[in-house]
C-alpha cells in the first residue's frame, strides 16, 4: 500500500537566547491509509514538535534545518502559509491536549462544529451544516445531539469536550488524524473511552491517525505501529507487538518496566534515573547513555545507527551490534492494554 505520509531524515531547531534547540534530529517514518501509529516518550523528547512541523504550526523562532515531508509522495517541506490553509484541514488535522482550552467558552458547542464545517464547505445551506453537525456528534458519541446542538463547553464534562473536538477535527474529513496526547487530562475510565473512539472512527472513515503520548500503556490498546522517541530522535520503531513483546532499546525496556503492570507485587513503581540531556547542545553518541545501565563504551562516542531486527522492527542501540555482548531483557511478556 502507497505511503500517505512519508517523513524523511527531518531535522527541527529552536532559535533561543540560550542557543540553538535541537528539539527533532534526523527522524524519518512512513503512515499508510487507515493505519495508527504511536509516538510515545517522555515529555520534551520532540513528540508535539515532530507533529506541529508536519502541519507548520510552529512559531517563528523554529525552522526546518533540513529533511522532507511528502504527501502522497508531494513535498510540502517548503510551503508557505497561503499553501499549508489550503491543505489543513482536508489533508490533516490535529486533536489538542486539552479540550478546556480548545473550545471557546462563550460559543455553543454546535456553532464551533458547524464554523469547522464552513470554513471547508462554504457553499452548504444552513440545514445541510445543521445536518452535518448532528451526524459528527453521533459519530464521535455525543448523544442526544439535537438537545446538545445548543449547550456551551461548561455544560460538559472533559470526556463530552473531548469528544466535541473530536468532532470539529474531523469536520473536513481529514485523511490523516494528528491526537496530541488526547486523554491527558482526562479519568483512566474516560481515557479509554475516547482511545477506542479514535480507533473506531479510525475504522469507521479509514483516517490515519498519529498518536502522541508519553504513556505505553495507554496507546497499547490502539497502535498498529509504534515509534519511541528520546532526545528528539525515534530510537526504536516497530509493529505494536514487536514493541511491546519484543522491545530492544534500552529506553523502551525503561517505559515498559515503568508501567504499573511490571510492578504487580513489588513495593515500588519502576522508574528511570536521570533527566533527559538538553536539546541546545545533546550529547555526543547515544543521548541516552547517561542513563542507560547497559551502556558500552561506544555509546559516549558514536550514535548508533538504526539496526533491523525484522523487516517491520529497528532500533538504535549498540546492543544489536554483533560485537556487543549479549544482554537478557528486563521485560517479559505482561499483556498490556
Amino acid at each position: 500500500m502507497e505511503n500517505l505520509l512519508e517523513v524523511k531524515n527531518l531535522s527541527v531547531s529552536f532559535d533561543s537566547p540560550a542557543g540553538e534547540v535541537q528539539a527533532v534530529r534526523d527522524v524519518s517514518f512512513s503512515l499508510k491509509k487507515g493505519e495508527v501509529l504511536a509516538i510515545v516518550g517522555e515529555s520534551g523528547c520532540g513528540k508535539s514538535v515532530l507533529c506541529k512541523s508536519i502541519m507548520k504550526l510552529l512559531p517563528a523562532s523554529a525552522r526546518i534545518k533540513e529533511g522532507k515531508i511528502l504527501i502522497r509522495g508531494c513535498d510540502i517541506t517548503n510551503y508557505r502559509e497561503q499553501d499549508m490553509q489550503k491543505i489543513r484541514g482536508s489533508i490533516f488535522s490535529m486533536i489538542f491536549q486539552d479540550p478546556m482550552t480548545s473550545l471557546n467558552p462563550t460559543i455553543k458547542i454546535g456553532q464551533q462544529i458547524a464554523e469547522a464545517i464552513l470554513v471547508h464547505e462554504k457553499k452548504m445551506t444552513k440545514e445541510q451544516v445543521y445536518q452535518r453537525v448532528i451526524e459528527l456528534m453521533e459519530l464521535v458519541g455525543i448523544d442526544h445531539p439535537r438537545e446538545r446542538f445548543h449547550l456551551y463547553p461548561y455544560n460538559f464534562s472533559g470526556g463530552m469536550r473531548q469528544r466535541s473536538v473530536m468532532a470539529i477535527a474531523l469536520a473536513s474529513n481529514p485523511d490523516i488524524l494528528f491526537a496530541d496526547e488526547p486523554t491527558t487530562a482526562l479519568d483512566v475510565t474516560i481515557q479509554a473511552q475516547i482511545l477506542d473512539l479514535l480507533r473506531e472512527v479510525q475504522e469507521k472513515l479509514g483516517t490515519a491517525t498519529i498518536l502522541v503520548s508519553h504513556d505505553l500503556g495507554v496507546v497499547a490498546r490502539v497502535a498498529d505501529r509504534v515509534a519511541v522517541m528520546y532526545a528528539g530522535k525515534i530510537v526504536e520503531t516497530g509493529t505494536a507487538e514487536e514493541v511491546y513483546y519484543d522491545p530492544r532499546h534500552p529506553y523502551t525496556w525503561g517505559l515498559m518496566r515503568s508501567l504499573p503492570a511490571f510492578s504487580k507485587g513489588k513495593d515500588s513503581l519502576y522508574t528511570i534515573s536521570g533527566m533527559p540531556p538538553t536539546l541546545i547542545n545533546p550529547p555526543k553518541g547515544d543521548a541516552y547513555a547517561c542513563r542507560n545501565e547497559y551502556a558500552l563504551g561506544i555509546d559516549y562516542e558514536k550514535m548508533p545507527p538504526m539496526f533491523r531486527i525484522t523487516d517491520t522492527h529497528y532500533a538504535a542501540t549498540w546492543l544489536l551490534d554483533k560485537r556487543a555482548p549479549q544482554i537478557i531483557p528486563p521485560t517479559g511478556g505482561t499483556k498490556l492494554g
